[in-house]
């Protein structure tokens, strides 16, 4: 037995600190389409770890949580099984930080934490270099200004100011711009497994402007 200094009291267990998660992680990797592989290799885990995790056998530390949290799309706070406050249905335009990668910019159009996710979207010139996606879930794109390059599997389809298109994002896809000065569209997708910055916007690094 543990030897406790006289007067200290001892030092809880991880298990009466945290509550159970394993069903929380369990659930929200399986509504985010994600084998129980591939989420450990994004978290830095081993399959074999997770999966003592999402039983029950081993609570997971603080930085596995954010690790968890950040993949899943979700926060520290759900996992852990709390109830967010009421959410305000309004997002002020004035209030959209944008964030800008390899020539793209968005602004959130959506509230945070929701199963859509909604955002503003500017997308620069189609090049050859652009990635192409395949993920599970929908896209929906609308156009604003500008002419959209919109490649489905060997399809290709240029999309004008008003012309919308809506797909299944298992389908291969490519966005760019068809318009030299690039071009602004609405953007949402289904799924939340990942950050905003990687649904489309190619490998760079995100940051604020």
């Amino acid at each position: 037995m543990d030897h406790v200094p006289e007067g200290s009291a001892p030092v809880p267990a991880v298990a009466d600190v945290l509550p159970d998660v394993a069903p929380q992680l369990r659930g929200l990797r399986r509504r985010r389409g994600l084998t129980l592989e591939a989420a450990a290799q994004r978290a830095g885990l081993s399959p074999a770890h997770l999966s003592r995790l999402e039983t029950g056998h081993r609570q997971p530390s603080l930085p596995m949580l954010l690790a968890l949290a950040r993949i899943y799309g979700t926060t520290v706070s759900e996992l852990l099984g709390e109830v967010p406050p009421e959410r305000d249905p309004v997002i002020r335009g004035d209030k959209a930080e944008a964030v800008e990668a390899d020539g793209w910019v968005y602004r959130p159009a959506g509230g945070a934490g929701r199963a859509l996710q909604a955002l503003r979207v500017h997308v620069p010139y189609a090049t050859s270099a652009d990635i192409v996606r395949v993920h599970p879930g929908e896209e929906w794109i609308h156009v604003i200004e500008g002419r959209v390059r919109l490649a489905l599997g060997d399809a290709v389809h240029v999309l004008d100011p008003g012309d919308s298109a809506h797909f299944d994002s298992l389908t291969p896809h490519r966005i760019g711009a068809a318009t030299r000065g690039g071009a602004e569209l609405l953007f949402v997708h289904t799924l939340l497994q990942s950050p905003a910055a990687e649904l489309c916007l190619g490998d760079g690094v995100p940051h604020r402007r």
